[in-house]
């Protein structure tokens, strides 16, 4: 059963909006694990055997210190004396604490989770039994942060609504650096890393006591737009994100208010030097930008080339030259639309079905009026690995092309024909199955298909680029197939 699934089942979960407020504080939870140096564990309750149970449905371990419980506790169910714990601080609607006399583990909180004042679930701290002897001042108001943090989502104002939900790359953690504020933004403590990444910024000197507000601001020395959130981070006044840069050093930021009774106490302020990571991501935009400006070239170059074809075709009297010329036009057309596809994005697979349809446009009409052929897609080809998009639309341009001019080529032209060409594609897990058929004259088994130009090149984009196969046969009811099958490569 998955977590949305034992959430919806919990009688404690009446709608949505609870469900949805347990989806924000266990995707930011992470942070009071690590505040807290403990294990959180999330439980819902439940009725077994005409008794209150309660259930665990989530687990966070600390990235700051040692784990509790080595095996994932989900979907255990609560010991007497933790049972004992959760009915307490399930019925009385407050934070319940043990002690180290009473059980194996020291100080295990059990913590309401409350929304619009109701307990809609239950939140257990473990620490280790075993505590060192004197506790350093990071631990400490780490250790204060995560209760305050606790005390905030037992009276319901954590999680913040407000707060963005979507994370960047280079997201903050407890351990990359930590600012506490006072009421006023003031910075009551800032951890060891914290003061190293504010002074890659360029800050020198003492930090405690100062305004981080007037510290940021006065490092931040560029000509791009401030972002307008950054006095609210700095002053821990809301709960969002942000970003800051002083020369090639990039900061990542993040605030989170603490209240006790619905008033503002201060703040945290977590910060992470993210300049390696943002330096990658445009290392990235700019190769990725340099991809598409050469597919719009060679789009552009195809184009010309088309564009001289068509010149000389104009200025040739002989009707094969003619027809030689127009055939490679519409190659060369073919492989243009492919690179203007792949100049729109970055992705390694493309959207085949626009390149197919574009592709179809460039069937040729036949000689005759009274003979007209409707050409078509039936069905979606997916996502294309763009390596494999080039030969795969030449060829079934060639099929196509092939199919309208010998399919319905041998017809008299006094005689009313009406046709078709459809191309239909099948997916089947890692394959590729292709069928264009037409209603035309069709082949005998004996003759089979020509051995043109077009045919070679069919046999050769399929057999050798795409690494796949291809046959011919009647078609049921007259007319054509042409089969395809090639393998789905993934995107590189």
């Amino acid at each position: 059963m998955t977590f949305t699934d034992q959430l919806q089942s919990a009688p404690s979960i009446r709608g949505e909006e609870d469900a949805e407020w347990i989806h924000l504080l266990v995707g930011d939870w992470q942070l009071i694990a690590d505040l807290s140096f403990a294990d959180l564990v999330l439980w819902v309750p439940e009725e077994v055997d005409g008794e209150e149970s309660f259930r665990i449905i989530a687990h966070c371990r600390p990235t700051t210190g040692a784990t509790v419980f080595h095996r994932d506790q989900v979907g255990e169910r609560a010991e007497p004396l933790v049972h004992d714990l959760l009915a307490r601080a399930y019925a009385e609607g407050r934070i319940v604490a043990t002690h180290e006399d009473e059980c194996d583990l020291a100080e295990v909180e059990a913590v309401p989770v409350k929304r619009d004042g109701r307990t809609i679930a239950l939140l257990t701290r473990h620490t280790q039994g075993v505590r060192r002897g004197g506790v350093s001042r990071l631990e400490r108001n780490y250790r204060l942060c995560g209760s305050t943090l606790l005390a905030m989502i037992a009276e319901g104002s954590f999680p913040g609504t407000e707060a963005p939900s979507a994370a960047r790359r280079g997201e903050p953690r407890v351990g990359d650096g930590l600012v506490v504020l006072a009421r006023e933004g003031r910075v009551r403590y800032v951890s060891p890393n914290g003061i190293s990444v504010l002074h890659r910024l360029g800050h020198e000197g003492d930090i405690e006591g100062l305004y981080l507000a007037e510290i940021v601001s006065g490092l931040i020395k560029q000509q791009r737009p401030v972002d307008e959130a950054l006095p609210l981070v700095l002053t821990g006044r809301a709960a969002w994100r942000t970003e800051v840069e002083a020369g090639r050093v990039a900061v990542s930021l993040r605030s989170v208010p603490l209240s006790r009774g619905g008033v503002r106490t201060g703040a945290l302020v977590l910060l992470r030097d993210v300049s390696e990571i943002r330096r990658r991501e445009r290392d990235l935009l700019s190769r990725d930008a340099m991809i598409r400006e050469v597919h719009h070239r060679v789009k552009n170059n195809l184009q010309t080339v088309s564009a001289l074809l068509r010149l000389q075709q104009r200025r040739t009297e002989s009707p094969h030259a003619k027809e030689s010329l127009s055939e490679a036009m519409r190659r060369v057309e073919m492989i243009s639309i492919v690179h203007e596809v792949l100049s729109q994005g970055i992705e390694t697979e493309v959207n085949f079905d626009e390149i197919v349809d574009k592709g179809l446009r460039l069937t040729p009409e036949l000689a005759s009026p009274n003979i007209r052929v409707e050409v078509s897609r039936r069905g979606s080809f997916g996502p294309i690995n763009s390596a494999d998009s080039t030969a795969l639309a030449l060829a079934l341009t060639e099929l196509v092309t092939n199919a309208v001019e010998h399919g319905f080529g041998g017809f008299d032209e006094d005689e009313e024909v009406e046709g078709s060409v459809t191309v239909t594609p099948r997916r089947y897990d890692d394959r590729l199955e292709v069928v264009v058929a037409d209603t035309g004259v069709g082949i005998s088994g004996e003759r089979g298909p020509s051995s043109g130009l077009g045919t070679q090149i069919v046999r050769t984009l399929i057999t050798t680029n795409l690494e796949g196969n291809i046959e011919w046969r009647p078609r049921p009811g007259g007319g054509t197939e042409a089969v395809i099958d090639v393998p789905l490569r993934e995107g590189e």
